[in-house]
Order: structure tokens, then sequence, then C-alpha cells
């Protein structure tokens, strides 16, 4: 985070702290997960920008004052700044997370050594850790990555600069060495982005985000504040602050509409936005700029001031506190995210006034010298200071825990325990051993694939069963699978979430899915059964963890083997996001298809909103192109899914076969037959086959539990 403003030999710039509370506000909104601020995450760049411009005004106002870097007196002001904040975080979210989910505690060691020694970004990085496309909790400790960055800068920048001073007297070679640096960063990051693959590595790495930090070591080099005099004409200081404004509605237009799906981020938008960051801090820098005033009101100042803090521990209170699926809006939501930001901020507020401040000003010092002459008068009064501070943080670690009981977001709920997994039909269940091999080892570490095997009714292609990712992992089973398909009511639902039994729904026109092929990620493979009752002859390609950048792939083998039909159907998007540039090559992939069906998806992840719109765009572009809109269907349908919120069980799977269906057009010589919608396990005796034994003796090991089960409904 920002070198405090305040110093010695320095000028305080209120400005510069409103900027901070603005950005570590932002940082909050995204990570509250609320789609008005889907470009929260920028507040980042903009807090690398302040680094780098406040770190090399300081270094190079020393030098000018003594011709030379004091080293240890730079690190082990950083050390003091930095360091008594992070180490309460730690052993606050140790001694939490030890205290109410212990089944973490191993899983969290690593991150809090990386944090301990700055290289949480590598450690993530190295960890294949996604910060963009993940199933399950976060560390609470996710978010140090960005302090490691500034720490790694803070190590080696320094050294750097003297260097530069040293051998350079003119600073124009310095600035141009400087911004030729930050040009190689973002050009390795555009060079490593690949348009569709999770982004992670560059947005982790310091080598592919330091440029922020070096385009503000730039800014300190030509703008420096020390030089800077209120003395403007009133032409100039419109200018100064027009200048300012326009920059400033640059970030929050950005804040507002991009989000971290984006290509135009990681080819170059990053650079842009942090530029557009400097010359706000420019402005903000400028003792006769209006704007620096009213960005410098008491308020953001204060929250600025604290902007250290409250980043640290955002995260720990908004990842112990929330549930593992958030509802979509809702007062309660709103109402969590006030609470989770009144409580990081009080929490930052008691580590500013009791930690950090007397660290800063040297208590450890007075208290070491003082040490060995501490009298009993003197002693009690610290004794009484330190238990009261003790007590504030013992209550706020009951809140963690607490909260986290009571929303069920621990890591031992969202990372399940080897189970058996629920299968999506009752002949999973009857005919079939369940098998599952899920990890319990690291938080963010890849987890040990499960292979979950499908009815075979028709022939399938061999990836159908592939394995399980580790960003995406199907909950397990804890009640038998007829009990999934009671009626809403005998779930404890409101009357309004009551949900239809299939069997209930309206006729389907279609008969056939002879010449029909379904592509998708694991929620076509929970669907299968159902289709492939409802639609005979459909051609069903799921994979696990399927991404939209692998369907080209798919496709090219499905026509190889003469198994692409004239209508497809296309559902993806559970795993992550994708551009519409991904989109369009699996369109030019099924150049000649009579009719593309896409189904956009219900994931509580952040891409959620992305896909459903990028798919909403494409489809009203194409004539031949049908959008299902199943989010909207499965809106408020809680009985559909498993405690993740995204794959569904039988109601649900059921249910989404019905509205597949239901969508496709009517073939021809069937539209005056209309039948209802099938169980998996029921048989259609004008479709039926000559069964054989091995068939007879499965549909009898099938029947029992199906008729259990409308028995109960």
């Amino acid at each position: 985070m920002p070198e405090p403003i305040k110093g010695s030999n320095s000028r305080y710039m209120p400005g510069i702290d409103g900027l901070r509370a603005l950005a570590v506000l932002a940082v909050i909104i995204y990570h509250v997960n609320y789609n008005w601020a889907p470009g929260g995450l920028l507040g980042v760049g903009i807090f690398f920008v302040l680094s780098g411009y406040l770190i090399t005004d300081l270094l190079i106002a020393q030098w000018s004052r003594h011709g030379r870097l004091d080293m240890k007196d730079f690190w082990l002001r950083r050390a003091r700044r930095l360091l008594p904040a992070l180490l309460l975080l730690l052993a606050v979210v140790s001694v939490s997370v030890a205290l109410f989910v212990p089944e973490q505690m191993g899983r969290l060691r690593g991150d809090v050594w990386a944090a301990i020694f700055y290289v949480s970004n590598w450690w993530l990085v190295f960890s294949e850790v996604s910060y963009f496309e993940k199933f399950g909790p976060p560390s609470p400790l996710g978010h140090l990555w960005s302090l490691a960055v500034e720490e790694q800068f803070y190590l080696i920048w320094p050294l750097l600069v003297a260097f530069g001073l040293s051998m350079l007297r003119r600073r124009g070679p310095l600035v141009m060495l400087t911004l030729a640096l930050a040009a190689g960063s973002a050009i390795l990051m555009a060079a490593l982005y690949v348009p569709g693959e999770d982004p992670s590595r560059i947005y982790y790495g310091t080598d592919t985000r330091v440029f922020a930090l070096l385009i503000g070591a730039a800014l300190a080099m030509v703008w420096p504040s020390r030089k800077l005099t209120a003395t403007l004409s009133g032409k100039a200081r419109l200018t100064l602050d027009l200048v300012g404004g326009a920059s400033l509605a640059i970030l929050l237009l950005s804040i507002w509409k991009t989000n971290q799906y984006d290509d135009f981020l990681y080819q170059g938008g990053l650079v842009l936005l942090s530029v557009a960051s400097a010359v706000l801090v420019a402005v903000l820098a400028h003792p006769a700029s209006v704007l620096a005033r009213w960005m410098g009101c008491k308020p953001l100042r204060w929250l600025g001031v604290r902007s250290y803090g409250i980043y640290l521990w955002h995260y720990p209170v908004i990842v112990l506190t929330s549930p593992t699926v958030v509802e979509d809006g809702g007062w309660s939501a709103v109402l969590r995210a006030l609470l989770q930001l009144t409580v990081c901020i009080v929490l930052a507020a008691l580590s500013w006034k009791y930690v950090e401040e007397p660290i800063r000003h040297g208590a450890l010092g007075r208290l070491w010298a003082k040490l060995g002459s501490a009298k009993k008068r003197g002693a009690s009064r610290r004794s009484t200071r330190i238990l009261a501070t003790g007590c504030a943080f013992a209550l706020c670690v009951i809140y963690f825990g607490v909260a986290t009981l009571t929303s069920g977001a621990s890591a031992g709920d969202s990372f399940p325990q080897p189970k058996p997994v629920e299968s999506s039909s009752a002949a999973e269940d009857a005919g079939k051993k369940q098998q599952v091999a899920e990890s319990a080892g690291k938080l963010h570490g890849p987890q040990v694939p499960v292979a979950v095997k499908k009815p075979d009714p028709t022939a399938k292609p061999d990836n159908q069963t592939a394995a399980k990712p580790k960003n995406e992992t199907k909950p397990n089973a804890t009640k038998p699978a007829a009990d999934s398909t009671k009626p809403a009511q005998n779930q404890g639902n409101s009357a309004d979430s009551k949900q239809p039994k299939a069997s209930d729904a309206p006729a389907v026109a279609i008969h056939s899915g002879k010449g029909i092929t379904a592509i998708g990620d694991s929620v076509m493979l929970d669907v299968q059964p159902y289709l492939e009752k409802l639609l005979p002859g459909i051609v069903i390609d799921g994979k696990v963890g399927r991404q939209m950048s692998q369907a080209p792939e798919a496709i090219a083998a499905l026509k190889a083997q003469g198994r692409l039909g004239n209508r497809v159907i296309i559902e993806l998007g559970t795993n992550g996001s994708f551009s519409k540039g991904q989109l369009d090559k699996l369109l030019q992939a099924l150049d000649g298809v009579e009719q593309i069906i896409v189904i956009n998806t219900r994931v509580p992840k952040p891409w959620e909103s992305v896909v459903n719109q990028t798919l909403a765009e494409v489809a009203a572009a194409h004539p031949n192109i049908k959008l299902i809109d199943w989010h909207a269907a499965s809106a408020g349908k809680n009985s559909y899914f498993y405690k993740d919120g995204v794959h569904l069980n039988s109601e649900g799977a059921r249910a989404y076969a019905l509205l597949v269906a239901s969508a496709l057009a009517p073939a021809k010589a069937e539209t005056e037959n209309k039948t209802e919608a099938p169980k998996p396990n029921e048989e259609k005796p004008q479709q039926q086959q000559p069964a054989t034994q091995e068939d007879s003796t499965q549909e009898h090991a099938q029947k029992e539990p199906q008729d259990a089960e409308e028995a109960q409904s």
C-alpha cells in the first residue's frame, strides 16, 4: 500500500489521501461482487501508481538533500510502517481459522509464510490459484499478493534509483529509462495474455504489473512534490483542475463499466488507466488544485490515512463472513456488505491507533529502552491499555466465528470431504458405484480429479467423463437422490418457491433428437439422462470443466466422427468468462449449421453477468441463434440446485431438460404428437426398443426408487 504522506521532510497532500479512500472502496465493492462496480479491481492499479510516485519522490528528495540514499533507514521505515499491521492481521486470521474452521489450518499455513516474506503473488502463481475463476471460498489472505508486488518493488527500486542518480547527472535519461522499463513490463503482459485463458499469471506477476509503479516513479522525477507551489494563474489553475477532473471521470467510468475479463485491460488498457491515474495524482499533488481540496475533504482523508489497514482487513472479513452461495440482490446482501465494511473500518481504526501509529513514532524503541527500568505504576497503566485492546480484538475474532458458523462459509463446507457424490439420476444411485476422489489438501492447489460415470443408454464420446479440475467442485450429497425431487414446500422454502414436478410440465413438441447435438460442461452432464429421454437420438458431448475456448476442438472432433447435427446446443460459461471473439470463433466452426441454441448460465460468481450479456448480444446479432434464458427460468428456484448454486439435482436437471426441449423448433413430421416429459428411468412405450435381459434387469432395479420418489411427492 502507499507510503504515509505526512513525513518530517515532505509536504502533506490531503487530495492523495482522498484518492486512496476511493481506491480502497472500489476494491471492497469489487470483492463483495456487486455488478455495478465490476472494475473495482482497478483500485489496486491506482495504489500501484501512488506507491511508485510517493516512494520515488521521497528517494529523490533525500538524494537532493544529502547526495546519497540511506538504504538502511529507508527499509527500516518501510518495515515499521507495514509489518506491524500485517503481523497483527496474520495472527488474528490464524486464530479465527484455528478456532472456527480448523480444517483450513493446513491450507492456510503456506499463505501465512508467503505473506510474511512478501512473496504471496508468486506463491499463488506457482500454486496455480486463479484470481478470476474458482469455486469454493478463496483464502482469507489471497489479497496480499498486491502487497508482495509493492514490497518487491521497495526492495529493488531504491538500488536502481541510487545507481541511476549516481551515473546520470541529468534527469531526462533517467526518466526515459524508467519509461522504457514500464513499456517492457506492459509489452510482456500483452505478449503473455491469451484471450479466453485465465489471466491470473499476468495479473499476479511482479514483472507484468510493475509498469504501474514505474509510471508513478517517472511522474515523481518530472513532477516532484517539493517543487510545486500554489502560485498559479487563474487560467493555469482551471486547466489543472479540468485535466484532473477528466482523469478522475475516466477512472470512475472504468470502474463502473469494465470488468476483469475484458481483453482490453491486458492488451494496453491497464497501462492507459495507469497513465490516467498518474495524471490525477499529479493534479492532486499540486497545492494550487481546487480538486485536491475537494478530494481532501475530512471523511475521505480519514479513510485514506487508514487505507492500508482497511485493505488488510476487508478481504478476511468478506471471505469469513459471506455465505458460499450469494443470493441475487436483496436487502440482506446489502446489509451484510454494509456490516462487513463497518467491521473492516473499525478493525483498521483500532490497528491504526494502537499498533501502527505508536510503532511509527518509536513506541518499540522507547519500550525497549525503558524495559529494564519500568515502574509498577507505568506498567499497570500500559497493561490496562493492552488489555482493552486485546478485548476489542477478541470481540472481532468472535464476530468472525459467529458469522462464519451462521453463514456456512467455512472451507470445510465448500471443500467437501471424501463422501459419495449424489448422482443426478436414480439409475446411477441404484445401478452404479459412487466414486469420489476429492483432495483435502491445499486451499488453493489442484484438487484430485473426480470421475463420475454417467449412464450410457446411447453411444457417447470418451471425453464425457473427464477429470474434474480444481476450479469446479460438485458438492457432496447429504440426502438420498429421492429426497432431492420432493416439492419445494417439503424443503422448507416459501410458497413462492414451490416448483411443479417435471411430469406436470406442459407437453413438448419434440419426439426425436436425431440431428441435434449438445455441447457443454458439467451442467450438461447433469441434464444428459433427461435430455436423452426427451430427445431420443440426441448426441451429447459434455465434459467437466470445459471452457468456451475448448469448444471448437470438440466441434471438430464431432465433425470428424460424423456426429455433428444440423441443430447444435451450446451450454458453456459455468467455469469462466469468454470474449465475443471466442464465441465468434465457435460460430465459425459451426458454419452451415441450420440452428444454434445457446443457453445462458446461473453461477454465483463474478463472470455470470459477463457471460450472459455476451451471449445475449451475440444471439441478437445472428438470426439463426436462439437464446435459452436459464438464468431467468431458474431465478428463485433454490430447490433446483445443490448447495453450490450451480450444479443441478434431479428436480433441476428435469426442469432444465424441459426448458431446452421446449425451445427447440418442432420437427415437421412430429408436430401433432405431443408427450409429457419422462423421467430418466421411465420408458415411453411407443418408442421402446426390444430390451435385452441386461436392460430389463437395470430397468427393474431403477423402477423401485422412482416409484418411491413419486409416492413421497
